[in-house]
């Protein structure tokens, strides 16, 4: 069974790298993009979808609102990428908004940050595969009635591909990434030339429906309201942005020009397709309703609604079905890969924090692969969690999305206008100081636009879903207080202890016996050559023939160490031991006490149920007792061999270590 786990992980992650070729995974700019800007870029597919849809409610005359909406989350998209620029250069080790949030406002804002963009790669894979799901689900059918086992087998497969390696994942996601934005280009170029220049008769298969209003017929605030919540939905646009400051270190050298490099080309592509598809969805007419069945007038009985961009898809390029399906499939590929920028910025952020011991350590341990495996693991499972409980809808999913990205975006800006203000202080160079104001003018800015919309976003999304994503926040920034403090409390007390060179003034060895035979035998060997001050042996009389039986054999060998019959007239066997014990070190307590139990060492699962429980619930309690040694003397039974070979083939960091098995095995 070990063997085939073994050969099944190394042909789903490959052979494992070793630490010194990490310099080999690193990522070129044409890699990076894909990586790490996939999420911005795919959001695309569904934050003008989100946009028509908020809108819906008030009738076909809110969609006039949607160009002006999306022009509000272009120019915040362009001041937030304009600020990160500078982030990405300030603090190019990875940390990103935890790493400014932590050194310019201190550890419990930068702990608000980290717990905010935790939840938030959390959200973006759910959010992105459940997306994916619907936009497939748009051409396939039995995906729109299968959406949460698509979605399931979606994050495996990613999370797969992950584990492989960054550069592997970064490969193998360049292909339909760049394919999309070619796509998506081609699409909107050729749907704005019909329209505009070549006057055709471009409509969406929706455009002849009816918008049913709201009964409530929305005037005033509650419209101003409701067009704040369209925009805050279409502000999805901008995750993704802060995972290319916490995965600085992916980068080749020049780390920092990279970085800032693939960031002006994530803003450049993402504001560009996001316009490009409202404007095209406006101008053609699309109707996208939250409840089609009752918002859309004059549609079929039994009418399925497509996605905003299949609708687009079908109308830009009717009758040549290829284009529709091209279309539908990589923006589908690409709102699966988005969650890819989740887990690249993920594990990098669990590393950091691990480190600041504010997760436990696995976190930042390297895998295989040279990737961050447990950070790649956890993100998976969480992931996989709300897409269950949500049930793959994007409706429901986004409504708890972006507040944590926003919440870092208002902390980090904040962080960097003091982190300049404090160079300026010391800086005397004009060039220099020249261009520290610069920077933090554009923070400034950037603080302003942010926070703005944190704001607009907990007021119109906290009662229709953000505010679990808030209790997760807070429970997550809870837990990693308490992380912090057990290890904190464990380094004091080791710290603390001070060694006052006094040795044991004897030593008192037990050896607990059952039956006087190899095992036994064995142990007793081993005790007797540690030179003990006392040895002696104990058995517990839970069966009165068994014992009188052993009595007798022990008193007929050559054991010279004496037997003592513990009594148990509960015939426990824990409790008595335990008793002895504590009486010997309450009678002498300056003497160590060591507890030799012999183990059998058994080469199937089923033996382990078998064998060793009353040895294991010795030891679970022995260690607990102050000034007593437990030592396990093992037997190998026949059965164990097997096992040994394999676990010497299996064990951590043989295959590292380019262990091979014997030939012929």
């Amino acid at each position: 069974m070990s063997k085939l786990s073994t050969a099944t992980k190394r042909l789903l992650l490959g052979r494992p790298f070793r630490s010194d070729t990490l310099g080999h995974t690193l990522l070129p700019k044409r890699i990076a993009l894909p990586v790490f800007a996939s999420d911005a870029m795919s959001s695309v597919a569904y934050a003008p979808e989100e946009i028509f849809l908020v809108l819906s409610v008030a009738g076909i005359s809110a969609y006039s609102f949607s160009i002006w909406i999306g022009l509000a989350v272009a120019v915040v998209m362009a001041v937030v990428v304009a600020s990160y620029r500078q982030n990405v250069h300030a603090y190019p080790s990875g940390g990103g908004d935890y790493e400014v949030a932590t050194t310019n406002l201190g550890p419990t804002a930068g702990l608000t940050v980290g717990s905010a963009l935790l939840v938030d790669y959390v959200l973006t894979v759910a959010v992105s595969i459940s997306a994916a799901a619907s936009n497939i689900g748009s051409a396939v059918p039995f995906v729109a009635t299968h959406k949460v086992l698509f979605a399931v087998a979606a994050i495996v497969l990613i999370t797969s591909i992950n584990l492989r390696g960054i550069r592997e994942s970064g490969t193998a996601f360049a292909i339909p990434t760049y394919a999309f934005m070619v796509g998506m280009f081609l699409m909107l170029v050729w749907g704005l030339v019909k329209v505009f220049v070549l006057g055709d008769d471009v409509s969406a298969e929706s455009s002849n429906f009816e918008l049913r209003e709201d009964d409530s017929h929305l005037y005033g605030i509650a419209f101003a309201f409701l067009v704040a919540r369209a925009f805050s939905s279409g502000c999805a646009a901008l995750t993704g942005v802060e995972a290319i400051s916490n995965g600085v270190p992916a980068f080749r050298k020049p780390k920092s020009r990279n970085a800032a490099t693939t960031l002006l080309l994530l803003g450049t592509i993402g504001i560009t397709l996001l316009m490009g598809i409202i404007v095209l969805a406006e101008k053609i007419g699309v109707k996208y309703a939250a409840d089609p069945a009752t918002q859309l007038v004059g549609a079929p009985d039994g009418y399925q609604q497509k996605t905003l961009i299949a609708q687009l898809a079908e109308a830009v390029f009717a009758g040549f079905p290829i284009g529709f399906y091209f279309i539908t499939i990589v923006t589908a590929l690409i709102l699966v890969l988005a969650a890819n920028t989740a887990f690249n910025g993920f594990p990098v952020l669990g590393s950091i924090l691990a480190q600041d011991r504010f997760l436990p350590r696995q976190f930042h341990t390297r895998g295989d692969r040279l990737a961050f495996s447990n950070g790649i693991v956890f993100l998976s499972g969480a992931a996989i969690f709300f897409v269950v409980v949500f049930g793959a809808e994007v409706t429901k999913l986004i409504q708890l999305y972006i507040v944590g990205v926003f919440v870092s975006f208002t902390l980090s800006q904040t962080g960097m206008i003091r982190h300049w203000t404090r160079l300026l202080k010391a800086e005397t160079d004009p060039s220099a100081r020249r261009q520290m104001m610069r920077s933090r003018v554009v923070n400034s800015i950037g603080l302003g636009m942010t926070a703005t919309v944190l704001v607009i976003v907990l007021i119109t999304k906290f009662a229709a879903g953000a505010w679990i994503a808030i209790v997760a926040m807070v429970a997550i920034f809870g837990l990693m207080k308490l992380i912090r403090k057990h290890y904190d409390s464990v380094t004091t007390e080791l710290e603390d202890f001070e060694w006052d060179g006094v040795l044991p003034s004897r030593t008192h060895s037990i050896v607990l016996v059952s039956k006087l035979h190899g095992p036994t035998q064995r142990a007793l060997a081993y005790a007797r050559a540690s030179r003990p001050d006392t040895l002696e042996a104990i058995t517990v009389n839970v069966d009165e023939p068994d014992t009188r039986k052993l009595v007798r054999e022990w008193e007929n060998s050559d054991v010279s160490v004496p037997l003592k019959v513990v009594e148990s007239p509960y015939r426990e066997i824990t409790k008595p031991v335990l008793d002895y014990v504590k009486r010997v070190r309450r009678d002498s307590p300056r003497d160590v006490v060591t507890v030799f139990i012999p183990e059998y060492v058994v080469g199937h699962w089923w033996e382990q149920i078998l064998h060793n429980q009353s040895a294991l619930r010795l030891k679970s309690r022995l260690l607990f007792q102050p000034g007593v040694m437990v030592t396990s003397v093992p037997w190998q039974l026949n059965s164990s061999e097997r096992a040994k070979r394999e676990r010497i083939e299996n064990a951590p960091g043989s295959s590292r270590r380019g262990y091979e098995p014997p030939a012929g095995r």
